[in-house]
């Protein structure tokens, strides 16, 4: 399916997604100073809310809140489950960057949290991180009803764990140096990056109750090809873009001699998946008949169409 057969009312310009976009990342940035690191020990608070504040693209909670206004989600719970998908991904990337991992400096246009606070205190950091992400998804005032809770805590830590982001990153380290095939690449980044993804959509479904199994289904799928065109788009960044555009170290993937998609089907070829992973997500979208799709649709674009 070419993008263009969409009907007119999901096509966004950049205008309008910024004018949707605006509130939506008002909203969880205020959330998130309110939230974190504020009754953690100083040093610590520091470090957390250097991982997190003024800094990221804030895609996955983005997602969760046009998946839930597409379903009519309770809003405090899509709120709470946005900034709490943006801890986990904040967590994942002061981990990811310590010397045991990918031994990065560079991480959102600014020294990464280890080099700012060391290695103990990062790792603490991204600890406690990813325990107040479920800690938000649990309010006791009432705002979000048990069972949404339960839902999305079951989403995030599945999104987050073996199965997710630490299983993806694990067979990350292990494959340094080796010659992947496409499905075992595709394997990989499904878990490392797409699942995390693929969970905020979910999330912002979790909003709601009632939602007609189909729709899931297909927004599912719309998360789970919107995650991989991310890590397809960012292999094709690593070695188009510089390090001042990036915000991060340009270049590791080749440094660090890991298999990526550029590597594996050329710079073409990666162009050429990406858009063809924007079209299996918004057929997706099509498919899920909702009607209040077009955030999400211009969500879709914006990642594949990105420079950085």
């Amino acid at each position: 399916m070419n993008s263009a057969t969409l009907a007119p009312a999901l096509r966004w310009n950049s205008a309008r997604l910024t004018k949707w976009m605006t509130p939506h990342l008002q909203a969880v940035e205020a959330a998130l100073s309110r939230w974190v690191g504020v009754e953690a020990p100083v040093l610590l608070g520091d470090a957390m809310r250097y991982a997190v504040l003024d800094g990221g693209k804030r895609l996955r909670p983005l997602l969760v809140l046009a998946a839930s206004e597409a379903v009519h989600g309770n809003a405090e719970a899509a709120l709470r489950a946005a900034c709490a998908a943006e801890l986990i991904h904040a967590y994942s990337l002061v981990h990811d960057d310590l010397p045991c991992m990918d031994n990065d400096v560079l991480r959102r246009g600014k020294p990464t949290v280890h080099v700012k606070f060391g290695e103990a205190d990062a790792l603490l950091a991204g600890d406690a991180l990813q325990a107040l992400a479920f800690e938000l998804l649990t309010p006791d005032d009432g705002s979000v009803p048990p069972a949404t809770q339960a839902r999305l805590c079951r989403l995030l830590a599945r999104a987050a764990g073996s199965e997710g982001m630490a299983g993806g990153q694990a067979i990350d380290l292990a494959s340094v140096g080796l010659a992947l095939d496409e499905a075992s690449l595709r394997h990989m980044h499904r878990l490392k990056t797409g699942a995390l993804l693929q969970g905020s959509v979910e999330m912002g479904l979790a909003c709601a109750s009632g939602v007609e199994a189909a729709a899931t289904a297909a927004l599912s799928d719309y998360g789970a090809a919107l995650g991989l065109a991310f890590q397809v788009v960012d292999d094709i960044l690593d070695v188009t873009a510089d390090s001042a555009t990036l915000g991060k170290t340009a270049g590791k993937d080749a440094a660090s001699d890991k298999p990526t998609y550029v590597s594996l089907l050329g710079l073409a070829g990666a162009r050429a998946e990406a858009d063809r992973l924007l079209d299996e997500a918004l057929s997706a979208l099509e498919r899920s008949a909702l009607a209040d799709v077009a955030a999400l649709h211009a969500l879709a674009r914006m990642v594949v169409e990105r420079d950085r």
